[in-house]
């Protein structure tokens, strides 16, 4: 098997393409596969599209007959996984600036790097379909492999629980919603609140996970919709994974996601999960589960059946865990290397 070269433009410790990379090159160790990461040496003042294109003609020039796996949008990849989602869907969706020439050079690299791979990667069936119908690419040349996610051993409710209502005094009688999501405008956080304030159930804590530049607006958001003492917005947390443990409900009402890790990891903690039909993960889900988009209320009455129905919540929970359970990492590490080892035999 020829060496891969893995391509990834920022050599970071954080993100989901770098735990993905991070997890892929434990798995070809394993398997004494040689591989070698490629980065950027272009420095990080330079403006973000023209890193862009110094990055491709540093892959071009250095290419010759080296095997590519990339998670970039480049014009020479031999293999591309599309974790970042279709720039073109995308964009139809989220209002850019027009102006800014990295949404054009994206456009342009996103069809030269669909067009020139052997073997494309979706993770998930909607990715899949929005490469086909933005693009016109040969669905024969697309395979759907979707993320996977060992949830962490060891864990207990009890400690959880009990660490939790010491930070925020909260108490074992309460249900537990959780969002847990980095950017709150594309994944929704206005129409979660929305909703959270329309539930008949008022017996329920809910926590806002991640990254946000306009913290103090949803704050008053909170206010606006009179959640105030029932919506606690925490930012960055280095303890995500209690939270998962000890919520009941996980939503997500993404306007685009390819995939959504926060879904399967919620699913894997034994959460009752509701997301939208453009989060790539609802896949995994009951139709009943997902919602049409951010702004549908027909979810409400369904969070109100489970938050008072303990019985029908722990059963779903189940279910929930046991889908989680057949998406490990080692599978998606697999069937990736699978692709690979096709790829390089064309």
């Amino acid at each position: 098997m020829k060496r891969i070269y893995l391509i990834r433009e920022k050599d970071s410790l954080h993100g989901g393409a770098e735990v993905y990379l991070s997890r892929l090159k434990t798995q070809f160790k394993k398997q004494n596969i040689e591989y070698k990461s490629i980065y950027s040496i272009f420095p990080r003042f330079l403006p973000s599209w023209l890193r862009l294109i110094l990055f491709n003609l540093q892959l071009w020039i250095y290419k010759g007959d080296k095997f590519y796996f990339s998670l970039e949008r480049i014009i020479c990849p031999d293999v591309y996984r599309a974790g970042d989602g279709v720039h073109k869907a995308f964009l139809k969706i989220q209002n850019k600036s027009k102006l800014n020439p990295l949404h054009k050079l994206l456009l342009f690299l996103e069809k030269k790097c669909l067009h020139n791979s052997k073997i494309i990667i979706a993770n998930s069936k909607m990715v899949k379909e929005d490469i086909i119908q933005s693009y016109g690419i040969d669905p024969n040349k697309i395979t759907v492999i979707y993320n996977g996610f060992n949830p962490l051993e060891g864990l207990s409710y009890e400690n959880s629980i009990s660490k939790l209502e010491k930070e925020f005094n909260i108490n074992s009688n309460q249900s537990i919603i959780l969002y847990v999501g980095s950017g709150y405008k594309r994944k929704g956080v206005h129409e979660l609140l929305q909703i959270l304030s329309q539930l008949s159930d008022k017996n329920f804590v809910a926590f806002i996970i991640g990254k946000e530049k306009k913290y103090k607006d949803y704050q008053k958001l909170i206010k606006a919709f009179s959640l105030e003492g029932k919506v606690k917005i925490l930012g960055v947390r280095n303890d995500v994974t209690d939270f998962y443990v000890v919520a009941d409900i996980f939503i997500l009402p993404s306007r685009y996601e390819p995939f959504g890790n926060v879904v399967l990891e919620a699913m894997s903690y034994g959460n009752v999960v509701f997301t939208t039909k453009r989060t790539g993960a609802s896949e995994l889900l009951k139709e009943e589960f997902i919602m049409d988009g951010p702004n549908d209320n027909s979810i409400i009455k369904k969070i109100d059946n489970y938050l008072i129905n303990p019985n029908l919540m722990i059963e779903e929970k189940q279910k929930n865990i046991s889908i989680a359970m057949q998406y490990s990492v080692e599978r998606n590490q697999l069937k990736t290397l699978e692709v690979i080892k096709l790829s390089q035999n064309d």
